[in-house]
């Protein structure tokens, strides 16, 4: 691999370890994925979580179900399709995936408060390229 790609992987390791939120939900990794997925990707069911996290369709409907019990997903209807259920993403779901995948803003805030403004402009710069060039891999 790389040393400039294990080097970025370990600023980003390290920048999440030291700024991430406490963790309140007891909620495992393949039900953040779920909750990513459906987040980011408008229009996903149960064949798309499947194929996402690599499981068996009665496997991928069997998390789907238990995090709809949890309140964090609804089932809906394809408005293109009404045959097809999607899942969509509750205001819940949407607040216990952000306390699981995003950096603590207040932490963040106190580091972004040490930099200059051409630091801050230079990382901003940076994130937003490597978020859309990220984009375009899917």
């Amino acid at each position: 691999m790389n040393s400039k790609v294990r080097l970025l992987n370990q600023y980003w390791t390290d920048t999440y370890f030291h700024l991430h939120y406490p963790h309140k939900e007891k909620i495992s990794h393949q039900m953040v994925r779920i909750l990513q997925l459906v987040d980011k990707q408008e229009g996903t069911g149960i064949n798309e979580i499947s194929s996402h996290i690599g499981v068996s369709h009665n496997t991928a409907s069997e998390h789907a179900k238990r995090i709809i019990e949890k309140g964090y997903l609804v089932k809906g209807r394809d408005p293109l399709d009404e045959r097809k259920v999607i899942l969509c993403i509750t205001d819940l779901g949407k607040e216990v995936l952000h306390r699981n995948t995003s950096l603590d803003e207040d932490k963040l805030e106190q580091v972004l408060n040490q930099l200059d403004d051409d630091e801050k402009n230079l990382i901003e710069q940076a994130l937003r390229i490597l978020s859309e060039r990220a984009k375009q891999c899917m």
